[in-house]
């Protein structure tokens, strides 16, 4: 599952890095008149995105069995409480769990976290929530899985202000949202000093670096997420920042091993143009 999603990220990355690229970090600019009415028509849309709402989305192409399983379960929600709610909510969350909907998974732990408000639970609902906003570029849908992902995460650094894995979803889905970017991007920076080789900080903090087009030290970070744990998306932003740096033969040399790990075709003739026009 993990190789398939790595796939799939990079992707993604190939087709949105010009846009990626062209964009400051959010809330580093101020925004103008007409993205913060825009804003402001969208607030009673947004109002409408919960668990229902996700959960009709996810369910589309889903074999028959599975969903009437899964709404079966959703029916029964209303009038359930306690324990009987806490059970179902976690079959639930098993289901969106095992299809890979981060979505639903998030407002399932948010639900659970709420009758059982333990830091495993808001950990868990708080990482669902960023894996959904990550991947989706909605603009109305993506601002409010981040509003949750905040959320969670702050309630399970509450409850252990020690979690450097809360610190690092909090700080991650702070700088996300816009409103103090440099206070999320401080959160991460504690997390690092405290732990260098923190894989989801030095990511977040490699790819804030991109969007703010400090490549010198977004090649740092991805140096560093590399020597953790390889993976095709991080061998791709670590050749795109040595490619704006002017290092040519450096970026090559990423873009191939980020070839070679992903092994997807669409990626690899992409990379192979990438290589053709830094080989000139």
């Amino acid at each position: 599952m993990h190789k398939t999603k790595q796939i799939i990220v990079v992707a993604f990355v190939i087709i949105l890095m010009g846009v990626l690229m062209a964009q400051p970090i959010k809330g580093l600019v101020k925004r103008d008149k007409a993205e913060q009415e825009q804003q402001a028509n969208t607030s009673t849309e947004t109002e409408t995105i919960n668990l229902a709402s996700v959960s009709t989305v996810a369910k589309q192409g889903l074999n028959a069995a599975l969903v009437k399983e899964i709404t079966d379960i959703e029916a029964a929600l209303p009038n359930s409480s306690g324990e009987e709610r806490l059970s179902l909510l976690k079959k639930l969350a098993g289901h969106w769990d095992d299809l890979a909907k981060p979505a639903p998974l998030g407002f399932s732990y948010e639900e659970i976290a709420k009758l059982a408000p333990t830091y495993d639970n808001w950990l868990k609902a708080g990482d669902a929530f960023t894996a959904a906003y990550e991947n989706l570029q909605d603009t109305v849908v993506a601002p409010v899985l981040t509003e949750h992902a905040q959320a969670a995460y702050q309630k399970a650094l509450d409850l252990n202000p020690k979690s450097l894995d809360a610190k690092t979803g909090l700080g991650t889905a702070i700088v996300n949202k816009g409103g103090a970017p440099m206070q999320g991007i401080a959160m991460l920076m504690d997390v690092v000093r405290e732990d260098p080789k923190n894989l989801k900080a030095n990511m977040s903090l490699g790819m804030f670096s991109m969007r703010s087009r400090q490549f010198d030290k977004a090649v740092d970070r991805f140096k560093t997420v590399i020597e953790i744990q390889p993976s095709a998306e991080a061998w791709f932003y670590l050749a795109t920042s040595y490619e704006n740096i002017g290092l040519k033969a450096d970026a090559i040399k990423a873009f191939e091993q980020s070839k070679s790990i992903a092994a997807d075709p669409s990626l690899s003739q992409f990379i192979d143009r990438k290589i053709d026009e830094l080989s000139k």
